[in-house]
C-alpha cells in the first residue's frame, strides 16, 4: 500500500473550490489503495472534523514554512513510509518542492517552484527563454512607480510581488496615479516591493492540464470573465475553441513555456492574454486553478479523475489522458452592488437547478457588500455543467439573471462606494456587476453536486 503524504490537505467548511478539491483528491487517492496523511495548521483541521476522519492519519504543521515541514518528513519517514507527496494551494507549493527533494520522491525543483510564485522570477525566466512578456520592475517608492510610467507609458498594472486571488492589483495610467496605486498595492505586498509591469491588452484565458512521465499535457483552455473596471474574476468559461484555432496556440505556448522552465510534475494552470501578436504569458501556477476550474475540467472530460492521474503519476503508474473535451462548463460568482443587503430573491428556484455542479451564496439580508477588490469580496458561486461550453455560458447567465440581491447604498457600508442619500440598487440585469461581459466566506446556502 502507497502512502501519500498532503501538505496543507484540510477542507474547513467554508473553504468554497479548495474543499471541493481537497475531498476529490482525498477519495480518489484512497480509491486506488493509497494510505493518506494529511498536515495543515491546527486550525484547518479544527474547522474540518469530517474530512480529517476521512484521511488515514492528520498531523498539525504548517504548510506555508518549507523548512519545519522538511524537518517534519524526514523524522516521519524516519518511522513510516512515504511514496509521494503534493499539496494544492498556492502557498504550499514550495514546500511540496521541498520536502520531494528532501525524501528523493517526484517533484519539480525547489529553485524552479520559487521562481515561477515570485512574478517578476518568472518574468524574467520566461523572457530570458524567448517568451514574449510585458516591462516589468520592482519598485520600493511610489517615485519608482512613476518613474516606470514615465519610461514606458501607461496604463501599467501594480501589484505585490508575492499575492493571489487579485488583491492588491491596481491599474495606473499616468504618473500622477503612482501615489495611490504603490499604496494600495503595498497593502497587500507587507514592507517588500511591488512589481509594476505594462498592461497588455487583448481577452485574457487560462490552460489546465497536467504532467504525465515529465510532459505536460494541455486538458482545456479557459475564457476568464472579469468584473467591469476591476481585475476581480467573474467568471470562466471552459473548454473555449476559438473559431481560427488559436486556442490551440493558447495551448502550445503554454505547454512550450512549461518545458522550456524545466518543470516536470503536478496539476497546472497557466494565464495568458491573447493579443493581436499571438499568446503572451501571465502567471504560470504548478497546482489546479482555483474557481472551480478543477471541477470543471473533469466535467468537460466525462470519467475523468483530475486528483486520481497527479497520484498515479507520482507513483510511476501508467495515466490515460483524454485527447479532446467532450463537454463544457461555466461559473460566475456573485457580484451585487455594495451595501447593505435588504433582500435576496430567486435564490432557491436557482439552487435546485440541476445542471449545477455547485452553487453558494454567501450573502443574507442585514449583511454588508463592499466593493469588490479580489476574489474573497464575491457573494456566492454558480457552476454550472452542460453538453456544450456555450449551452453552459448561457445556462449560467440564464439562472444569474434570476437572482436579484438588493442592496441599500451607504458610505459606511460601501467604503464611499454609494452617494450620501439612501438607494435600493439591484445587482445588474444578470444579478452580477459582469453582466455584459462575453458569457462565454462561510456559506448560507449550498448546494454541490458532483
Amino acid at each position: 500500500m502507497s502512502t501519500v503524504l498532503v501538505l496543507g490537505g484540510a477542507a474547513p467548511a467554508d473553504a468554497g473550490h479548495g474543499r471541493d478539491l481537497s475531498l476529490r483528491a482525498l477519495t480518489q487517492f484512497k480509491a486506488r489503495g493509497s494510505r493518506v496523511v494529511v498536515t495543515d495548521t491546527a486550525a484547518a483541521l479544527a474547522a474540518a472534523p469530517d474530512y480529517a476522519a476521512l484521511a488515514d492519519e492528520t498531523h498539525v504543521l504548517d504548510y506555508t514554512d518549507p523548512a519545519a515541514c522538511v524537518r517534519w518528513a524526514l523524522a516521519y519517514r524516519a518511522h513510516h513510509p512515504v511514496d509521494a507527496v503534493t499539496g494544492f494551494r498556492e502557498y504550499s507549493v514550495l514546500a511540496v518542492a521541498e520536502v520531494a527533494a528532501a525524501l528523493r520522491l517526484p517533484g519539480n525543483r525547489p529553485e524552479l517552484v520559487r521562481t515561477v510564485r515570485t512574478k517578476d522570477l518568472c518574468r524574467r525566466a520566461l523572457s530570458d527563454l524567448g517568451f514574449r512578456q510585458p516591462a516589468t520592475a520592482l519598485c520600493s517608492t511610489p517615485q519608482d512607480v512613476a518613474g516606470f510610467l514615465a519610461s514606458h507609458g501607461g496604463p501599467a498594472v501594480v501589484k505585490p510581488r508575492d499575492a493571489a486571488g487579485s488583491e492588491g492589483v491596481v491599474r495606473v495610467d499616468t504618473p500622477d496615479g503612482a501615489a495611490r496605486a504603490f499604496a494600495l498595492a503595498r497593502a497587500g505586498a507587507g514592507t517588500g516591493p511591488v512589481l509594476v509591469e505594462e498592461f497588455v491588452t487583448g481577452p485574457e484565458y487560462s490552460v489546465e492540464g497536467l504532467f504525465t512521465e515529465g510532459i505536460p499535457h494541455a486538458l482545456a483552455v479557459t475564457r476568464k470573465i472579469l468584473a467591469p473596471g476591476t481585475f476581480v474574476e467573474a467568471g470562466h468559461v471552459t473548454p473555449v475553441e476559438l473559431p481560427d484555432g488559436r486556442h490551440r496556440d493558447i495551448a502550445r505556448e503554454a505547454v512550450r513555456a512549461l518545458e522550456a522552465l524545466g518543470l516536470r510534475y503536478g496539476i497546472f494552470h497557466v494565464e495568458c492574454w491573447l493579443t493581436a501578436e499571438g499568446p503572451v504569458l501571465g502567471e504560470l501556477h504548478v497546482r489546479p486553478g482555483g474557481d472551480w476550474l478543477h471541477a470543471m475540467v473533469e466535467w468537460a472530460h466525462p470519467g475523468l479523475e483530475l486528483l486520481g492521474c497527479l497520484h498515479d503519476d507520482l507513483l510511476g503508474l501508467p495515466v490515460a489522458l483524454p485527447t479532446r473535451p467532450a463537454r463544457g462548463a461555466a461559473v460566475r460568482f456573485v457580484l451585487p452592488e455594495p451595501g447593505l443587503v435588504t433582500a435576496v430573491d430567486g435564490w432557491d428556484a436557482l439552487a435546485a437547478d440541476e445542471r449545477l455542479i455547485h452553487a453558494e451564496l454567501s450573502v443574507a439580508p442585514g449583511d454588508v457588500v463592499a466593493p469588490a477588490h479580489s476574489s474573497r469580496d464575491r457573494a456566492g458561486t454558480l457552476c454550472l455543467g452542460a453538453d456544450s461550453a456555450l449551452a453552459a455560458a448561457d445556462g449560467v447567465e440564464a439562472l444569474l439573471a434570476g437572482l436579484k440581491v438588493h442592496t441599500t447604498r451607504r458610505p459606511a457600508d460601501t467604503d464611499g462606494a454609494g452617494p450620501d442619500a439612501a438607494g435600493t440598487d439591484e445587482a445588474g440585469p444578470a444579478g452580477n456587476r459582469a453582466a455584459g461581459d462575453d458569457p462565454a466566506g462561510d456559506d448560507i446556502n449550498q448546494k454541490d453536486t458532483r
